[in-house]
This record gives structure tokens, C-alpha cells and sequence, in this order.
């Protein structure tokens, strides 16, 4: 199974990624994967921190004249601000003075600073804790998701994301008669400062980010991913923890700060009776074009989200995530000194006001994550060409006989 692990704190020198069973021949360069780490230090209401970042991937190890090998991929992320920290992060001696000033005791709620400081001892210094907790660790996801992109889009697959909710602000979930194409959402995406592909919510959401600015507090919100042209069966019903649409949420509910996800309009799907959910089923008519996903079969509506029984069902794959406000705030909660048990205020990080653009893009590529391993467990081989060859034996197959 195409497998990765990622290592690196926030302010450390660098974040690491290392790939492992990823299949040769995929065409991918650095380039890449610096467009998507680019993508995701967009959006209104970021902090400080990504004034410094300039985040761009050095591939170390895996890939020759801009093609994967087959062997373990790795590759670093550099971080700038290490100029700063690196007398308070170095893994050898650092300065003793400049690494008690920056000595947290005081955990910030809806962090993992206490969980984490109990669970592993770091009591005297949530800072053992928080900087690996960050969210700084999901530019080495990104990056991985790049190289999943790659080896999707040979095949024909999209994943993209958009914000549909900000705060209080909402705008329209996507859809095919939405007017926008899938394969555009991403990039009318990122031409908005908030990742919003309505223009009117856009800029209440920018408004509602400056009064938090202003109030000294934080917003979180809801943002879609949308995969297009996944042919039907990936994953399976068989076991319970090879559902892809189980996996897809595990994977968006990882992101920091994400506390649910849904497949489809999953939780409005729950006060509808049955008539008014299940998408009805037609075969296609010879000649009759695809509508971008591969198979005979298809439906008119999509209320599943594009899964079914823990499979893809040929339809595009919708999903939303919903992100809490970051609980770093400018003015801080209650909480207690570990050093002293007494009551104090939460310690501040440099921080974002909201990272919710941020965050969809993040969801892209955990997304795009999952849908690659699951392509690669139903048609994986060593090579591009095996996989191609084992992709187009099973069209066939599922089309053979069904067209009208």
C-alpha cells in the first residue's frame, strides 16, 4: 500500500516527508508540489507566520528527470523561521535564556497542549507538545497529496476544494448546475481571498474576519471537496475499515481543528425519508456521452455524495468538513499553570485569525491521499504502464455488455 509518515515541529529546521509503494513512472516535479503548498498559505486572516513562509519542497530521494522511480520518495520543506528559534528547537545544547523565554506552563484550551503534556510528560514544557501539534505539520501533507494528485490526474481524476461557510456566513454548496464546471472549482477557488466561489459571501466572510481581528478572536467554518471522475468500486463493503467513505472522513477529521466531516448532504439526508435520498439508477444509451465519470450506469441525482455501501459509486465524491476557530487567541481563555497550579491566562502563539481557505486546501490533498490508495489497492502495480493496462481491463469489463 502506498504509505507515507511525516516528522518536523513548527519551528524546527525543516518538515519531512518520506513515500513509500509509490508506483514509478508518475510524472511529478517540485514545481508541483510547490503550486499546492503555495495554495495553501493563501487567505484573508492568516498571521505573521506566512509572511515569513515561503514554503517550497527540495526533493531528496525517489524521482529522476521528473519522474517517481518506484523506490522511497522524501522530501523536505524548509522552514525560514528557523533563524529565529534555532538557539530554543536545536536538537543539541541551546541557549539557556532564550529557551526559557520561550517556556510555555499555561495550556490553551482546545489545543492539545494538556492532553499531550500529560500523555507524554512534557508538563514542565508544553512546547515538547504544541510544536508538533501544529498545523504547520500539514505542509508536509500537502506536499504528499501533490504527488497523489499527480498519479490521479493521469487518470482522469479531479479533486478540488471551496469554502461554503465562514463563521455565521454561508455560501452555495457546488453542483452540476451550479454553472461552475468540477475540474474549475479549484482555480475560481483561489482567486478569492477567502477560497469562496460566490462573490457576495465573499466579502461578508472578509468582513466577518476583520470584526474578529478587532475583537481579538478566531473563526472557523465548513469547506467542500469534490473528486470527479472516479470510476465506480473503489473501496470496499467487506471489512468495515476498507469503506472508502470511512476513510475519506478519518482523513479530513485529522486536520487540525476539523471536528466533523460529512459525505453528501449527509446530516440533512437524515430527516428525509428514504424517497426523497437514494438516487435512482439509469443506463446509459449507446453513444450517450459519460458526464466525466467512467461506467455504463449513472443517476440523475447525487444525494449519496458519491458513495455508496463503502464504495465509490461513479458519481463525483462530495464532502465537507467542519473547522473549529484555532484556539490560539489574542485574548486568552482561562486555564491553569501547570508550574504553579494556579489560574492564568492561556498562552499566545503567533497565530491566524481564521486558516479556513488554508485548511480546504489541506483537505484537497488528504482527499486526494485516500482516493489514491484506494485506485491503487483495486488496479496497483509497480509501474504506470501495469496500472494503466489494469485500469482499462476493468472499464471494459464493467462496461461489456450494458451499453444500450
Amino acid at each position: 500500500m502506498f504509505t507515507f509518515l511525516t516528522a518536523g515541529e513548527s519551528h524546527g529546521r525543516c518538515l519531512t516527508a518520506v513515500i513509500e509503494n509509490f508506483p514509478a513512472g508518475v510524472e511529478v516535479a517540485a514545481a508541483d508540489v510547490d503550486r499546492d503548498l503555495a495554495r495553501r498559505q493563501m487567505g484573508y486572516g492568516r498571521g505573521d507566520r506566512m509572511k515569513i513562509e515561503r514554503d517550497a519542497c527540495e526533493i531528496f530521494s525517489g524521482v529522476r528527470e521528473r519522474k517517481t522511480l518506484g523506490s522511497p520518495i522524501s522530501f523536505v520543506v524548509w522552514n525560514r523561521d528557523w533563524v529565529n528559534w534555532e538557539k530554543v528547537m536545536n536538537p543539541e545544547d541551546n541557549d539557556p535564556e532564550q529557551a526559557a523565554g520561550k517556556r510555555i506552563t499555561n495550556p490553551r484550551p482546545g489545543h492539545a497542549d494538556l492532553s499531550g503534556a500529560l500523555k507524554y510528560g512534557h508538563t514542565a514544557d508544553v512546547r515538547n507538545v504544541l510544536e508538533r501539534a501544529s498545523a504547520r505539520e500539514t505542509a508536509a501533507r500537502v506536499g504528499v497529496g501533490a504527488f497523489a494528485r499527480a498519479l490521479l490526474r493521469h487518470f482522469g481524476i479531479s479533486v478540488c476544494s471551496h469554502v461554503i461557510a465562514l463563521g455565521e456566513v454561508e455560501a452555495p454548496a457546488w453542483s452540476p448546475e451550479s454553472g461552475t464546471g468540477l475540474s474549475r472549482i479549484s482555480e475560481l477557488a483561489d482567486r478569492s481571498q477567502v477560497r469562496c466561489l460566490d462573490k457576495e459571501a465573499e466579502s461578508r466572510m472578509i468582513g466577518r474576519i476583520e470584526r474578529a481581528k478587532e475583537e481579538k478572536d478566531t473563526l472557523g467554518g465548513v469547506f467542500e471537496v469534490v473528486v470527479g471522475g472516479v470510476p465506480p468500486g473503489l473501496g470496499s463493503y467487506t471489512n468495515w475499515d476498507r469503506r472508502l467513505d470511512a476513510r475519506l472522513v478519518r482523513a479530513l477529521v485529522s486536520i487540525p481543528a476539523v471536528k466533523g466531516a460529512e459525505v453528501g448532504p449527509a446530516f440533512d439526508n437524515a430527516h428525509k425519508p428514504g424517497s426523497h435520498v437514494h438516487d435512482e439508477i439509469f443506463l446509459r444509451r449507446a453513444g450517450e456521452p459519460m458526464s466525466g465519470h467512467p461506467g455504463p450506469f449513472y443517476r440523475k441525482t447525487n444525494r449519496a455524495g458519491g458513495t455508496e455501501g463503502g464504495m465509490s459509486n461513479g458519481e463525483p465524491i462530495i464532502l465537507r468538513a467542519a473547522k473549529k476557530p484555532i484556539p490560539t487567541l489574542m485574548k486568552p481563555l482561562w486555564t491553569v499553570d501547570l508550574s504553579t497550579g494556579e489560574p492564568v491566562q492561556a498562552s499566545t502563539e503567533r497565530s491566524d485569525v481564521c486558516s479556513l481557505p488554508a485548511a480546504s486546501v489541506v483537505g484537497e490533498a488528504v482527499v486526494a491521499i485516500e482516493i489514491a490508495r484506494a485506485f491503487l489497492e483495486s488496479f496497483g502495480g509497480s509501474n504506470l504502464l501495469d496500472i494503466d493496462a489494469n485500469y482499462r481491463h476493468y472499464l471494459k469489463r464493467i462496461s461489456g455488455g450494458h451499453e444500450r
